[in-house]
């Protein structure tokens, strides 16, 4: 049986617009099903033409006018057929028959809807659409097998790129021939460079394979080997000859790295293309050691090892669990980087990546259209409508789940749940009803809360199954009912905001955690101002993007996956403009064509006969002006670019008819991606002014000074050489640069070593040895346009260090969670912080943590610029299990942070309750270091240490034997009290739910220091009598509660030897701690709702399996 379609018969169908024909030939089923839209008052007429496990393929037929709907109008038919039939492609076509519009929107996990629209006119050969079409073949075989979610991804995949992981068992064993080719490197010294080396032949091998698959190495997918074959047969195996040093390297620098060629070399090594690029140059250490051998055998065994797998440079999976595509060279880089761990490099995970990047990048992109064209971001603009006129579109998944049904996908995360007006989302926090007001779309079923969940929305009292966990089809994975409720609060308000128009600003897309990228693509695909396009790509093009510790570039892919997508709109939507222009009559198309002078020119770089692809245009206009990366380990820098050409190569198919095979040689980035140490060097050229007299003169500074400019200028004749592909200047270009970049920073070096106490006349070999260990980088050297002359980055994403970002910048970092609650740490939040909008999400690393392997409790934050005062945003202390992972950053919430519970601490708030208990206790004044004496008999036990969920204090010593003798452990620690009843209100106090709360609140989370207690908002003068005897009796009961439950353990010590010791368990005493907690209600004058707060805060986690033990 035929597996495709004929490709005459398929352009007769096509021609003829025998769209039902074509379909059945390609075994769809036959379907009878007709629709009528009405957009802007015209009705346009759909029929399905095929059908197959409910997706339907529709032809729209044009308006009464006869002419093919405009792109606005296309987006708005789509709007209305999908909430009909969720899933479904669309071919419009003109009156005339001569054009036909294919379009299909995307919906992949983890990326905004996207529009695909594939154009085909009548007097063009219809190869592109046999392309994507030729697939879609189902067989009589097929039938029973598959279902919508196999239609979906077929359809998704001729018309879509799609983006799988990849096997991770290739690590394993790349690792030991990374270590065994080691081994056969001979000539090269220093250890550190020869594993560089290896490093890099790799890297290249790699690259090679990856392209000789695809048929870019003389049309022979085996060219490695099957010429490593032909070297040894005609020279002898390993004598006289080597492979690497009389093939290799003349692969890689005079074929691969140069453009010109003498027929000798091309018929040494074949047809092969010229890449550019800098991976195939002559490497330094190539330069520096003159004698490098690496033996064949090196080679047959790699190449063993890489032919044990399928190599190709998309991202599909087979069914052999073989197959090795670019994304496996950042997981080799991620183990590497987790085998190191020691060094403090943890590998940074998608999800953290896709957050951080583009809620910085697409906020910056937005606050430079407003300052170019502010009429269209205005309160009151058109984009803002989008927002209101379907809200539910911009909640991610996981914020909907059980609150409404999706449609055509029952309880799923996978599919977006249908709009509900304002007054249906408060009603689905209800028991079951019937809404009376109708929802402008087709209502979708909801889901209400069962009676006895509802039964506490209003009552405290009814809340004793608030704490239980709930069914899959109302919760999300590991989510209790108190979790569902406050969940589907956050819906009603956030929504109810959206309709109000309440959210009319960029960054408020950051706080209420909406679906910025999806915001950003309905932007662009939907705007009628071209105006806006004009300067929103602009904004794309200008856009600077550094990682500053960039690894093997995880940030730097999340940022590219941000631009492309919108790239790619703004295009679609010029190409858009331009044919509608010339769609409108003659003398309103030539004028309305003549407008888009910008489009027009846009274009026609775009469609450049040098750009072997769109999709190769928009990544290399990513990668050379919009992303720099910086990293101390030079391994890191090389796979970060080695993967960044892969995804260039990956757009373009060999075509031996075409120049250079139909590959556009690739893009320098050596000065886009550099190494160095970012915490070693003179960050800006004021530095060095300020330097004057104790480091340089004058003179000296003003030679400086002179140089730099000198590397701007040589910086802007290597760009511009690379436009040109047959460049003889390009070479001389990149040398000029580097040798200027070189004497500078000689210089620069030489003055900072002085800081180090380096003897530079007297031991000069201490000069190089420091510049080894130390690898200074000079920012303003390296990147002297955007430091100097544009003030810093645009956007600055990843780990620290700190460095230069413009005051109309964004910047994000994952920091320790010190940063914002420890006093060693308040001048990097003034410095960071004074006169900025700023987000503060905090994550523990139990149960699960956000680097794996780093036992290290962290803040992402995001800055960005607000200019006139400073406001903040936080989330809650985060705990959460592996389960939730995929749906971690889509639960954010902000809350917003108004109070500082010292002068260096900014709270852990996550609900607005919070902000009004902490002001309760904040007036009380006094504080629990009042009550406390240097020492005495009254005496409080504790531990600085450890407790995650519970903090242990007692009236007694707990039992600690060291090595069989009575002993006190090293972590016990004590607080002194004047009387006893003191001690034993303040054992109470420091027990109860409210005090752990605050601790989290304030504290690292981790260490309990003498200043978290004494800084506590309590005094015992302050208290009632009748507070204070209470507070002493339940003291009384909780102590011999905690003895009663404890246990004995035993464990041994490398350090100390065997030790035993007494172990509390605190949650068994809940119902004691409660007691404690209703007392301080009463002194604070806590809500019940606050109450209710406080002893049920963080219950999952503190409570643990205590939770499922019926009542």
């Amino acid at each position: 049986m035929n597996t495709s379609i004929d490709k005459t018969r398929f352009k007769h169908l096509i021609k003829n617009y025998q769209f039902k024909e074509l379909f059945n030939e390609l075994g769809w089923d036959n379907v009878r099903k007709k629709e009528s839209v009405v957009v802007e008052n015209e009705t346009y007429n759909l029929e399905a033409v095929a059908e197959k496990k409910g997706f339907v393929i529709f032809a729209c037929f044009p308006g009464n006018h006869g002419k093919m709907p405009d792109y606005h109008i296309r987006k708005k038919i789509d709007s209305a057929i999908t909430k009909l039939y969720f899933e479904h492609l669309i071919i419009f076509s003109d009156l005339s028959q001569k054009h036909q519009i294919w379009q299909l929107v995307i919906r992949e996990q983890g990326k905004p809807l996207a529009v695909r629209e594939t154009h085909y006119y009548i007097h063009q050969e219809p190869e592109l659409l046999f392309q994507k079409l030729k697939g879609l073949f189902f067989s009589i075989d097929d039938e029973e097998k598959i279902r919508i979610v196999d239609v979906k991804s077929l359809i998704q995949e001729q018309f879509n790129a799609n983006a799988e992981k990849v096997t991770k068992r290739f690590y394993d064993q790349f690792k030991k021939e990374h270590t065994s080719f080691l081994d056969f490197i001979k000539g090269i010294s220093e250890n550190v460079d020869k594993d560089w080396y290896a490093s890099l032949m790799l890297n290249r091998l790699m690259f090679i394979y990856f392209i000789q698959k695809k048929g870019f190495l003389d049309n022979d997918k085996d060219y490695l080997k099957n010429r490593l074959k032909a070297t040894q047969e005609k020279r002898g195996k390993n004598r006289f000859y080597s492979f690497y040093r009389n093939f290799l390297l003349i692969l890689f620098h005079k074929g691969l790295g140069s453009y010109e060629r003498t027929p000798e070399i091309t018929n040494e090594i074949g047809i092969v293309p010229y890449l550019n690029g800098g991976l195939f140059d002559v490497h330094h250490i190539e330069q520096n050691y003159d004698n490098i051998e690496i033996a064949d055998e090196a080679f047959e065994q790699v190449f063993s090892f890489f032919d044990q797998y399928e190599w190709h440079l998309d991202t599909r999976i087979t069914a052999t669990g073989k197959d090795i595509n670019p994304d496996v060279i950042g997981y080799i880089f991620e183990k590497y980087i987790n085998d190191r761990a020691s060094m403090g490099a943890y590998y940074t995970k998608e999800d953290i990546t896709d957050y951080i990047s583009k809620n910085c990048v697409i906020p910056y992109l937005f606050d430079e259209v407003k300052r170019t064209y502010p009429k269209a971001l205005n309160p009151d603009a058109e984009i803002w409508r989008f927002l209101q006129t379907e809200p539910d579109k911009y909640l991610y998944d996981a914020v909907k789940h059980g609150i409404v049904i999706p449609v055509g996908a029952k309880h799923s995360l996978s599919q977006p749940a249908q709009h509900l007006s304002a007054e249906q989302r408060n009603d689905s926090l209800q028991p079951s009803h019937t809404p009376e007001n109708a929802s402008p779309l087709p209502l979708p079923p909801q889901l209400p809360l069962p009676s006895e969940i509802a039964a506490g929305l209003n009552d405290v009292s009814k809340r004793t199954a608030w704490n239980k966990p709930t069914p899959p089809e109302y919760g999300l994975p590991t989510e209790i009912w108190r979790e569902v409720v406050e969940r589907r609060k956050r819906y009603a308000e956030t929504t109810q905001k959206i309709e109000n128009g309440e959210i009319h600003e960029i960054n408020d897309l950051i706080t209420y955690n909406l679906n910025i990228r999806q915001f950003a693509q309905d932007v662009i695909e939907s705007t009628d101002d071209p105006e806006l396009i004009r300067h929103f790509y602009k904004a794309l093009t200008n856009i600077s993007i550094l990682d500053p510790t960039c690894g093997s570039g995880a940030f730097l892919f999340a940022a590219i996956n941000i631009l492309e997508p919108l790239y790619e709109a703004c295009i679609q939507r010029m190409e858009a403009f331009m044919t509608d222009a010339k769609n409108s009559t003659p003398d309103k198309g030539q004028k309305g064509v003549s407008k888009y002078k910008f489009f027009q020119e846009t274009l026609a770089a775009v469609k450049s006969l040098e750009h072997p692809s769109l999709q190769y245009f928009i990544y290399k206009n990513i990668i050379l002006k919009n992303i720099y990366g910086v990293d101390i380990m030079h391994e890191a820098v090389e796979i970060a670019k080695l993967r960044l050409f892969l995804k260039l190569v990956a757009t373009v198919d060999v075509d031996y008819k075409k120049p250079n095979l139909g590959l556009e040689p690739l893009p320098d980035i050596d000065f886009n991606i550099r190494s160095g140490n970012t915490l070693v060097g003179f960050a800006r050229l004021e530095e060095v002014e300020k330097a004057k007299g104790r480091l340089f003169s004058k003179k000296e500074i003003e030679s400086i000074k002179e140089q730099a400019e000198m590397i701007k200028m040589a910086y802007e004749n290597f760009k511009n050489s690379q436009v040109i592909i047959d460049s003889p200047a390009m070479s001389g270009a990149k040398k000029d640069l580097e040798e200027r970049l070189r004497k500078l920073n000689d210089t620069l070096n030489i003055y900072l070593a002085q800081l180090y106490k380096i003897d530079i006349e007297g031991k000069p070999k201490d000069l190089e040895k420091w510049k080894a260990s130390h690898q200074p980088f000079h920012w303003f050297a390296e990147f002297y346009e955007t430091i100097q002359e544009k003030g810093g980055f645009g956007v600055v994403i990843g780990n620290p260090p700190y460095v230069e970002y413009s005051k109309e910048g964004y910047f994000s970092l994952i920091v320790p969670i010190s940063v914002i609650c420890t006093q060693r740490m308040e001048c990097i939040q003034k410095l960071s912080f004074d006169s900025k909008e700023v987000w503060l999400s905090n994550f523990a690393e139990r149960p699960s943590k956000l680097f794996t392997g780093a036992e290290v409790l962290l803040t992402i934050f995001i800055i960005s610029p607000k200019k006139n005062f400073e406001s903040i945003h936080t989330t809650f202390f985060i705990k959460w299990k592996s389960e939730e992972r995929s749906i971690l950053f889509e639960k954010l919430i902000y809350s917003e942070n108004s109070l500082q519970a010292k002068d260096y601490v900014i709270p852990k708030i996550g609900y607005k309750i919070e902000n009004d208990i902490l002001k309760k206790l904040k007036k009380r004044g006094k504080i629990l270091a009042f009550d406390l004496q240097r020492e005495g008999q009254h005496k409080i036990f504790y531990r600085i240490g450890g407790g995650r969920y519970w903090k242990i204090f007692t009236d007694f010593s707990p039992n600690f034997i060291l090595n069989g003798v009575k002993a006190i452990s090293s972590r016990e620690n004590y607080l002194f009290f004047k009387s006893e009843s003191n001690k034993k209100a303040i054992i109470s106090i420091l027990s109860s739910s409210l005090f752990y709360w605050y601790f989290i609140l304030t504290t690292n989370c981790r260490d309990l220091n003498p200043s978290d207690l004494k800084e506590f908002p309590f005094s015992v003068a302050d208290l009632k009598p009748e507070n204070l005897k209470m507070l002493s009796k339940l003291c009384d009961e909780l102590m011999v509660d905690y003895k009663n439950n404890s246990q004995f353990k035993e464990k041994v010590s490398a350090k100390t030897g065997s030790i035993t010791y007494q172990e509390f368990y605190p949650r068994l005493s809940k119902p004691i701690i409660d007691e404690i907690d209703k007392v301080l209600a009463q002194h604070y004058g806590f809500t019940d709702e606050e109450l209710d707060f406080i002893i049920n805060y963080d219950i999952k986690y503190r409570m643990g399996k205590e939770l499922d033990v019926e009542d």
